[in-house]
Order: structure tokens, then sequence, then C-alpha cells
């Protein structure tokens, strides 16, 4: 009798002689329903919509995606503990709850009313909805790469499209509060505010393509997604986390003699990157940067904290969007608590909720480098790996409360594939 077939073949972009995962069938198969399903999704759960309001039935739907997804994460409930899981709840309810709490001291609104502010905080929960759905149709790996790239090269199609037939016309020069308009115009140029989860993604597997066969396309394909992101989108933080990651999947692919050249090459070819344009801006002071609202943003919260280690170490909480009262009004001034950035996070939540945030991104790696050490190189999950690390580099400009449910379902999709590995090949772990 044939043994039975592994649940470990080459997977979907994974080099010669490098084991990726596919299980459950011919790793060479993509299956038309599962496809469909999956490109259906993928937008929803990797919150491409979420602040879309020029898209208002998807931003709805975006908006009310994790509470719609949940009962996906019924049938956990007839399996053993997910890995991630208790940490992923504790760090949800402490987020939740505890500032909830808080404000209703500080800024005198009901606890109920407090809980509204965090709604952003609920696609943590697609880790346990994802990874229901992940148990239910059980794509391969194959699969899983093939959607993410699809959405990757979907969304650099789509800025090439839209750079080249919207008029000037329709660029925002002013807009309201709390609104994100997909096309705005400010010191940088017209810009298009495109969300780049699946781009970024694309662009780090792309990379990671190149590392490992050294063929030029990869690195063209590459180039073009940062040109793109570069000239297009114009967010400096999308900027700074992708050079960050190059340079350190350079330097980790690279030979001790090529590192040596690296040490003097890379400094210099990232002054030079942001000597460019609008990236020369980022640290200046000139109120045409913001800079100015900025920092009277930090000087006031850090004022308002003062010396009261409970209030650092628990947070105060925030004002409710849904609440009469802003934090506008509050302190008479554009206080924005995402400008601050992990200010922002621990003038919220205390420094043990911003360590929790810390350690919700590096358990993520973790769970990789177990899956590296089991089964070796994959250029999607390692691209995945890739923008966890992007998270923790650009979260001095980019808070990762915004997005919390892009780190849930690149969890989620490493815990399937730890889950359905045969234990003989896993490192030994806790569960």
């Amino acid at each position: 009798m044939p043994p039975a077939p592994s649940p470990l073949a080459i997977g979907h972009g994974d080099p010669p002689g490098g084991p990726g995962i596919a299980p459950w069938q011919d790793a060479d198969r993509l299956r038309p329903g599962m496809m469909a399903m999956l490109l259906m999704l993928l937008p929803l759960f990797g919150q491409t919509f979420h602040y879309m309001k020029d898209l208002l039935p998807l931003w709805a739907l975006s908006k009310a995606f994790p509470v719609l997804s949940l009962p996906l994460a019924l049938v956990l409930l007839r399996r053993p503990r997910l890995p991630m899981a208790r940490q992923i709840m504790a760090t949800f309810l402490w987020l939740v709850l505890v500032p909830s709490f808080a404000a209703s001291f500080t800024f005198g609104q009901d606890f109920f009313t407090g809980i509204t502010a965090q709604v952003k905080l609920l696609p943590m929960l697609y880790f346990f909805s994802f990874s229901g759905l992940l148990m239910i149709a059980r794509p391969s790996l194959r699969e899983l790469a093939a959607g993410f790239l699809i959405c990757g090269i979907a969304t650099y199609a789509a800025l090439i499209i839209l750079w080249a037939i919207i008029p000037d016309a329709w660029y925002s020069k002013v807009y309201a509060f709390g609104s994100s308009p997909l096309f705005s115009a400010d010191n940088r140029g017209n810009r298009i505010r495109m969300p780049m989860f699946f781009g970024i993604i694309t662009l780090f597997y792309c990379y990671r393509r190149f590392l490992g066969s050294g063929s030029l396309r990869w690195l063209a394909g590459a180039a073009a997604g940062l040109c793109l992101t570069l000239f297009v989108v114009k967010t400096r933080a999308m900027v700074v986390g992708i050079a960050g990651v190059v340079v350190i999947n350079s330097f980790a692919a690279a030979g001790a003699l090529v590192r040596v050249g690296l040490l003097f090459v890379a400094p210099a070819a990232l002054v030079g990157l942001f000597s460019i344009g609008y990236l020369n801006t980022m640290f200046s002071s000139d109120s045409s940067t913001g800079f100015d609202v900025r920092w009277k943003t930090v000087t006031k919260a850090v004022g308002f904290l003062g010396t009261d280690p409970f209030k650092w170490l628990m947070g105060v909480g925030t004002i409710s969007p849904t609440s009469s009262d802003s934090l506008f009004s509050y302190f008479d001034h554009f206080f924005f608590l995402a400008d601050i950035t992990w200010l922002g996070i621990v003038f919220e939540f205390g420094l043990i909720g911003a360590i929790l945030l810390v350690l919700y991104e590096i358990r993520g790696l973790l769970l990789f480098r177990r899956i590296r050490e089991a089964t070796g190189h994959s250029p999607f999950l390692g691209s995945l790996c890739d923008y966890l690390l992007y998270v923790l580099l650009i979260s001095n400009l980019y808070p990762p409360t915004l997005t919390p449910g892009e780190t849930a379902i690149i969890a989620a999709i490493f815990v399937f594939v730890l889950q359905n590995l045969p234990t003989s090949v896993l490192p030994d772990r806790e569960s």
C-alpha cells in the first residue's frame, strides 16, 4: 500500500528544494469556487474598505463585518484551543474594557458610551472568525497565496487606472474632520490614499522571490510596487516601512562580504530616498507638515497625564464619537490621538495597553519562526511575516490600533498552517 500523501508539499512560489505547505489537495490546483470565495472575503477581512467613506455601502459593510463574521468562530468551540487565542482575547478585553471604565471617570461619560469609542478594535476578532473560515473551507496555502497576490495586483492596477483617469478637480484640498477621501491634495501634491495591505504584501513577496532566485523580473515587480506607493499613494509611513523591511531582508539574505558592502550602501540609499520630494519634509517642523499641531497635541497629552502613575499605567480612555462632547472641545485644540501614535496609545490605553499591542505583533512573528523552523522557506508566509515587521516599523507614524484586523488574519493563517503540520516536524511549543 502506498504511503498516505504528506500535508507538506511544494507550495506556490517556493524555490526548488524549499518546502511550503499545501494541505489536503494537490498543490498545483486552484479551485475556482475557493478562489472566488477568497477574493470576495479577503478584502473585507483585510479592512480594505474600513476608511473608504467614498464607497459608502462597502464602508458600512466593512464596519459591520467584524460582528457579521463572528458566527464563523463557532466552529472553534469544537476544536482544541488555538495558539494565541487566549492572548488575543485577553488583549481585546483589556483594550476595550479598561479604557472605557477609565473614561467614565476622566471625561464623565458612561461606561457603555465609552465602549463605543473602541469599535476600532473589533477587527481583532477576525483572528477567530478567519480561523473558523479556514477550518471550514480548508484552502491550500497556494490558494491563500494566490488570493493575497491577486488582491495585491488588483490594488496596483486600480492605482494606475485611477491615476490615469481621475481629473485634478476630484482631488480634495479641504475635507471635513473625520473624512478620509480617496483622492486628496496637500503639500505632497495629488494623492490616492489607497489601502495597501495586499499591495505591500505582494511587494514583499516579489522581493523575497528575487532574493531567493536572483530573477530580475521579481525585482522589477517589487520596484514597480515601491514606485506606485512612492509617487501615487505618497504616504511617508508606507515608504519608511517598506524601505526598512527591504533593508532587513537584504541583510538577512546576504553573505558576510555582501553585508559589509550593504553597511555602506544601505545608509546612502536611504538618505537618497528620503531626499526625494515630499519625503525630505518628514523631519521638518514647518507648519505645512502639521508639526505644530502634533507638537501641541503632545504637550497637552503629557500635561493631562501629568505625574499620576496610574494614568500612565492604565490610560485615561477617550471621548466616544457618539458623545456630544469631543477631544477637540475638551482640549480646545485639534487633538488627534492617532497623530501622536504611541503617546496617543499610552494616553488612551496606558503603558499596559501599549505593551499588549506590541506583544500582539511579536507573537505573530514568533508563530512564523516556528513554521520556518519546521518547514523551511515559503516566500508567501515570509511576506506575511514581513508585514508584521512593517507594522512595527511604522508604528511611530501610523498606530497599529487603526487596522488591527490585518495582524489578526495573518496570525490566523500562521496558526492554521501550524495546526495542519505533522507534529513530528514541529519544534517544541506551549499551547
